[in-house]
């Protein structure tokens, strides 16, 4: 089952060309990982999907609803689409609890008792649970990543999206986030995630897809894409992360 169908998906600021007329179907279960160039349209294609980003042209279907249509409601679409940015965005106020459970009690409506209850059943799952009646600022960045994750997650989303989710953190805590997302992973859940660690992207993808110039240029397998990349704009992207040393 196809769970999300982007079809000629164009977005314009100002005179730059963002996206240009991409294509992009994900199927039930699977995990698609966005590489490419800063400024190759990643974040932005997961913003469209998530309807903070207007369309200029083309569609985005979600379960084979048309969420890109100007009469659908963005709000109950977003009911459907778990997102998580590169911040982890927690209200600095609130324990790690009361940040996860805002959603599912005040937009949702789920009684705030069965609220808590599925937000500490995530926290468990995710060894975090020690840190329910923490504040942010007690967490180590790789801990407050996990939260924003779960914090996503209680709401059972169709489709999550991670923006860069590791790129903020030092390098000992990605393989925090690395584990918990690989056991998502084992979980079925269907994720398209952005990301400039090819290391990352190798280990949990099901599909790599390479952006250039706002179109997917290049997809298939990691091992496929990393190895015996077809198109020569990749291998030349693919030469200069390995001359880093970032794969």
């Amino acid at each position: 089952m196809t769970v999300l169908s982007c079809h000629g998906v164009r977005k314009v600021f100002g005179d730059q060309v963002v996206l240009d007329g991409l294509d992009l179907d994900v199927s039930e279960h699977e995990v698609v990982a966005l590489i490419g160039a800063s400024g190759s349209g990643k974040s932005t294609l997961l913003r469209c999907v998530n309807l903070l980003e207007e369309l200029d042209d083309g569609t985005i279907h979600l379960d084979g609803e048309h969420i890109t249509d100007p009469r659908v409601d963005p709000d109950k679409v977003r009911q459907r689409i778990g997102i998580v940015f590169q911040a982890y965005n927690l209200f600095p106020h609130m324990t790690v609890l009361e940040n996860v459970t805002l959603a599912p009690v005040r937009v949702h409506g789920v009684p705030r008792t069965a609220a808590r209850a599925q937000a500490l059943e995530w926290l468990g799952r995710v060894g975090l649970a020690d840190k329910a009646y923490a504040y942010p600022d007690r967490l180590s960045g790789g801990q407050q990543q996990r939260v924003a994750i779960v914090r996503a997650l209680v709401n059972s989303p169709r489709l999550l999206l991670l923006d860069e989710v590791t790129s903020a953190l030092d390098p000992e805590l990605v393989g925090e986030v690395l584990s918990m997302i690989r056991d998502l992973k084992s979980d079925g859940v269907t994720m398209v995630l952005a990301t400039h660690e090819m290391g990352f992207a190798r280990q949990v993808a099901d599909r790599v897809c390479f952006l250039d110039g706002g179109r997917v240029l290049e997809q298939g397998p990691p091992e496929q894409v990393f190895a015996e990349p077809a198109e020569a704009r990749t291998r030349q992207f693919l030469s200069r992360i390995i001359e880093a040393g970032r794969l």
